[in-house]
């Protein structure tokens, strides 16, 4: 297996009128949870897979989560107005930003949320231990020890390639390519999945972040150097940012 994933993306422009309907109806229902990192980036999938974003830039759970803060700001200071005695500066920041690694606030189980498509997944190959796209979940089962496998039928592959794979260990929601406006987000000791490129192949690996060495950016983006050590073989390497995507773990 060694299928490319494409990584380069037009710049956000803006929502359209209908995500616009959509963001207001789920802020209202949702309230906080409104900005945690599951929870948008599950919105940013589901406008990207729609119809009306056919031909436009991609939406980043970044900018999801900016505008519900943004929102839930311009709420708070209505609330708080100048003759109720409070200051501004005192309210409290309802929705700091997720780390980006950190254990992000999951829907609650039972809680409904309105119209969001079918999420797009990962996952880790036991051939070879790298993480590729999944097509389509074909079957599943359940072993003598309680845990559950799903067959999987992986993106540009065929069904000589299908695997079982273990829910828990080996299947997440896609991960996400770094930007260089995120460059400041990444820390030591983050998990990435890094583009691993070789003589006889360029795939995806889990990596820990272990070293930056930030640089000044320039017109070609960020020039920062991050050293990785990958999960499955212990090996480091220093590479730039566009090899690097968040994952959901």
């Amino acid at each position: 297996m060694d299928r490319l994933r494409p990584r380069h993306r037009e710049a956000f422009s803006g929502f359209t009128n209908a995500e616009i309907e959509k963001l207001e109806m789920l802020l209202e229902k949702s309230g906080e949870e409104t900005c945690s990192k599951e929870f948008c980036r599950k919105i940013a999938i589901s406008f990207n897979r729609s119809a009306g974003r056919a031909g436009k830039p991609l939406i980043k759970w970044m900018e999801v989560q900016s505008w519900f803060e943004k929102r839930q700001q311009e709420q708070h200071k209505v609330t708080f107005a100048p003759d109720s005695g409070k200051n501004e500066s005192e309210i409290p920041a309802n929705c700091p930003i997720d780390k980006t690694n950190g254990n992000s606030q999951m829907p609650k189980a039972g809680q409904k949320i309105s119209d969001l498509t079918e999420l797009e997944f990962e996952a880790k190959s036991s051939k070879d231990g790298a993480w590729y796209d999944v097509d389509n979940f074909l079957g599943h089962r359940f072993l003598d020890s309680g845990e559950a496998e799903v067959l999987v039928r992986f993106v540009g592959f065929g069904a000589e390639e299908d695997e079982w794979i273990n829910v828990k260990k080996g299947i997440r929601q896609r991960s996400v390519p770094l930007e260089s406006s995120e460059c400041d987000k990444v820390k030591v000791g983050d998990l990435v999945l890094c583009f691993q490129e070789r003589r006889d192949q360029a795939i995806y690996y889990d990596a820990h972040v272990i070293g930056i060495q930030r640089r000044m950016h320039d017109i070609r983006g960020c020039r920062c150097l991050f050293s990785i050590r990958y999960n499955h073989d212990n090996t480091e390497e220093k590479v730039r940012l566009r090899r690097l995507c968040w994952t959901s773990m």
